[in-house]
């Protein structure tokens, strides 16, 4: 069965990416304001264990958030940390999409996530637990470029990885287009139909 993303990435040009445009606003941003107003972050405060949060919520700078993701031999679980976010600048967006106007005011924000096969059976034809990440700039989400992570240094192609066992970890990265001058970038990851986990990322 074919990977969500395997499509997309085809039709990316290689010396010239898409730009991707996702919708802003909608649910993702609104989701860990509402499971706090509904009781979520006191259920995660009694958690026997507070640095893992039930469903999704803030995350320390290093801290790792757990989560299962259906993959095609049965269900993962997965330890899942933000270990960075680059930002670039508006020439180095300019350069990247199709069509330089729509990179106007925009920068390129590539994630570095970590991803650690916790349990669950191993991996012979890739991973679908990179799905689960988004990149917001001051509370909207940018639009993702497809392809461009690939390339980045200390990133590795999720298709590439062929075999993954439990207790290996992959860096996995996603590279977004945001506004000139946010202040604040977060890293969202989420199981299917979870919570999203976030890492913020303060810019100076």
């Amino acid at each position: 069965m074919p990977h969500r993303k395997t499509a997309l990435r085809l039709v990316a040009p290689v010396a010239v990416l898409a730009l991707a445009l996702t919708a802003c606003g909608g649910g993702d941003d609104d989701t860990g304001a509402d499971a706090k107003a509904d009781g979520t972050a006191e259920s995660a405060a009694a958690s026997p264990s507070p640095s893992q949060p039930v469903s999704g919520g803030d995350m320390a700078r290093g801290e790792s958030a757990t989560g299962k993701v259906a993959e095609d031999p049965g269900e993962v679980t997965y330890d899942v940390v933000a270990q960075k976010v680059e930002v670039g600048t508006e020439a180095e967006a300019a350069k990247a999409v199709a069509d330089a106007a729509d990179a106007k005011g925009k920068v390129l924000a590539t994630a570095h996530i970590q991803y650690t096969h916790k349990s669950g059976p191993a991996l012979t034809e890739g991973s679908d637990v990179h799905d689960g990440t988004t990149v917001f700039a001051d509370g909207q989400r940018g639009g993702v470029l497809i392809g461009a992570s690939e390339d980045a240094p200390g990133c590795e192609d999720p298709y590439d990885v062929e075999s993954w066992k439990q207790g290996e970890s992959h860096v996995f990265c996603e590279t977004y287009v945001i506004p000139a001058g946010a202040t604040s970038v977060e890293v969202h990851w989420s199981e299917e139909d979870g919570e999203p986990y976030i890492w913020k990322f303060p810019q100076k």
